[in-house]
């Protein structure tokens, strides 16, 4: 990882959310507010639909760095804005997309820049991870 340079792309890839993927998150992670299960519940709170948890699409899109480094441990900073929701269609689902890039390279640790998208919409904003390289 030392021949790494700023704009460098070290990731990618896209992952398919199901209902079924958000019933299996709800009950790993705890949070059953039914706007991640239920249409009618999601639409009378004047959302577009049902919605993936948003802890869910930052796990998404951090799980993506944790595969490129082979080692989780080497993560020292994450962080997110919830910039726009993920709507989960009951019959077609939704694609999540991350694409990370070198971002910023200082001494031993490396900022890396995740774009993370839904329909050609970005989702989560100022998704930064600072990892150790060295």
């Amino acid at each position: 990882m030392s021949d790494l340079t700023v704009g460098d792309v070290v990731a990618e890839r896209s992952v398919h959310l199901t209902r079924e993927s958000l019933v299996r998150y709800a009950g790993a992670s705890g949070d059953f507010n039914p706007i991640h299960y239920r249409d009618d519940v999601a639409v009378s709170v004047g959302l577009p639909g049902v919605l993936a948890h948003g802890m869910l699409t930052m796990g998404l899109a951090v799980g993506t760095i944790a595969e490129w480094l082979g080692d989780s441990g080497r993560i020292l900073e994450y962080g997110v804005r919830f910039t726009r929701p993920v709507v989960v269609d009951a019959e077609t689902g939704a694609d999540v997309s991350v694409v990370a890039k070198v971002g910023q390279l200082t001494d031993d640790v490396a900022r890396i820049d995740l774009t993370v998208t839904h329909a050609d919409t970005t989702v989560l904003g100022k998704a930064q991870v600072r990892v150790r390289v060295a």
